[in-house]
């Protein structure tokens, strides 16, 4: 009995074990394959090997450099995003299972179901098997044909993920006729999609300031937005923006853009900081993230804020709405302590900012309210709108759940079961 037992947990020892190891990383898969170095290229432009990276049991279609460049020829950015995200498939087929499909042919969600652009059946693939050796690809909407077929197997992590190679583009209708799925470069209105969006306040500062010439000269290169809504400037603790000079305005509205383009996707899975326009140096005026299940947190040091919508991701510009100001420490001063439970809070001193050139009027952050104190282990605001999730406080004021990195409640189950292995021995 003890014997059995110390094979079962073995057994699962080992299997948790290859869960910690089986990420994957396309970018450095395709690497050692220098005929699909365009394809590898293109995912990285257009960072759909972030979503690639954050996912487990996908197969990508791969084509080598002759090929798609019948796909990618003449195309802008987004219109390959598109094409290529229909080249990923959220399941793990490996030849073995593309020869054993259930009654011969499947439809399969690709990547570009996810995007919420695909209509019909534009966002599934349709793989069949022709018997003979023989597996087809197609696009799964209707009138669709199987233009394309297995090549050859590239690489397989099983069951996590499977790269094959395919004899040709699979085109669904529509997507390579069609223009761009949104403007890009100088055509991008910014204004007019941030005014739609709810963020006219927030249009307003970058147009008052100038800072809309910053944006249009970085759109043509990268660029992404993080736009308060007009809600997040009524926040009752917000200082008062109407006495901060233009400069202090302007390094506020930069500080609220990037000049690399960030999609959602990556925002989630990149554990970097994120520079800013307003970024002068190692560390200074940047933003750090926080992910808990889809939902993607923005951090200042002092101030936190929830992503709430994608407004525009047009390869290489992207703009999301977001719920609250975000307020640099290097411009706002640290928060100040809470004081402890059960004793008398006394009046807030003033907030400490930078101390002002000789050349420039005092700070009028001196006069404004005090910033709230952060909160473990971020730093929103008491006032700040609450989310769904797992990190949120419960109505009744105790603490929610708290997040487990998947890697850490692996190593503690591992833990666990070690002890009980040592136990039995």
């Amino acid at each position: 009995m003890a014997t059995a037992l110390h094979s079962v947990f073995l057994f699962l020892i080992l299997s948790l074990l290859t869960t910690i190891i089986s990420a994957h990383n396309i970018t450095n898969i395709l690497s050692e394959f220098p005929e699909y170095s365009q394809f590898n290229t293109f995912l990285s432009q257009t960072k759909l090997a972030d979503e690639i990276n954050s996912r487990q049991a996908i197969t990508i279609l791969v084509l080598n450099n002759g090929v798609l460049s019948t796909l990618t020829d003449k195309q802008p950015l987004p219109v390959i995003k598109t094409a290529l995200s229909i080249h990923v498939l959220l399941d793990y087929y490996d030849p073995q299972k593309l020869h054993q499909i259930s009654k011969g042919t499947t439809l399969t969600t690709t990547l570009y179901q996810t995007t919420g652009n695909a209509q019909d059946n534009l966002g599934f693939v349709n793989i069949t098997d022709l018997k003979g050796g023989n597996v087809g690809f197609g696009s799964a909407a209707p009138g669709s044909k199987l233009d394309s077929t297995y090549t050859k197997s590239v690489k397989q992590l099983p069951y996590n993920i499977s790269v094959l190679e395919i004899s040709s583009p699979i085109i669904a209708p529509g997507i390579l006729a069609a223009p761009a799925p949104a403007p890009s470069g100088s055509d991008v209105n910014i204004t007019a999609l941030l005014e739609k969006a709810g963020c006219k306040i927030f249009t307003s500062l970058i147009v008052s300031s100038g800072v809309i010439k910053t944006f249009q000269s970085a759109i043509e290169k990268s660029l992404t937005i993080f736009a308060p809504s007009d809600g997040a400037f009524k926040a009752p603790r917000l200082p008062d923006l109407n006495k901060l000079t233009n400069a202090q305005v302007v390094s506020l509205i930069e500080y609220h853009a990037s000049p690399d383009y960030i999609p959602f996707g990556t925002l989630r899975t990149s554990k970097d900081p994120i520079n800013t326009l307003a970024s002068n140096g190692a560390g200074i005026l940047v933003l750090t993230t926080t992910t808990a299940g889809d939902s993607v947190t923005l951090h200042s040091g002092l101030t936190s804020s929830r992503i709430a919508e994608t407004v525009l991701d047009a390869t290489p510009v992207v703009i999301f709405t977001v719920d609250s100001v975000l307020l640099p420490t290097e411009l706002f001063g640290k928060a100040p302590s809470p004081a402890p439970a059960g004793e008398p809070v006394a009046s807030p001193s003033p907030t400490p900012v930078l101390a002002p050139s000789p050349n420039e009027s005092p700070s009028p952050f001196a006069d404004s309210p005090p910033a709230p104190p952060a909160e473990a282990p971020g730093e929103v605001p008491a006032d700040a709108p609450s989310d769904d999730s797992e990190n949120s406080k419960s109505d009744n004021g105790n603490a929610g759940p708290v997040m487990v990195s998947p890697v850490l409640s692996v190593l503690l189950t591992v833990s666990t079961i070690v002890i009980f292995f040592i136990i039995l021995s």
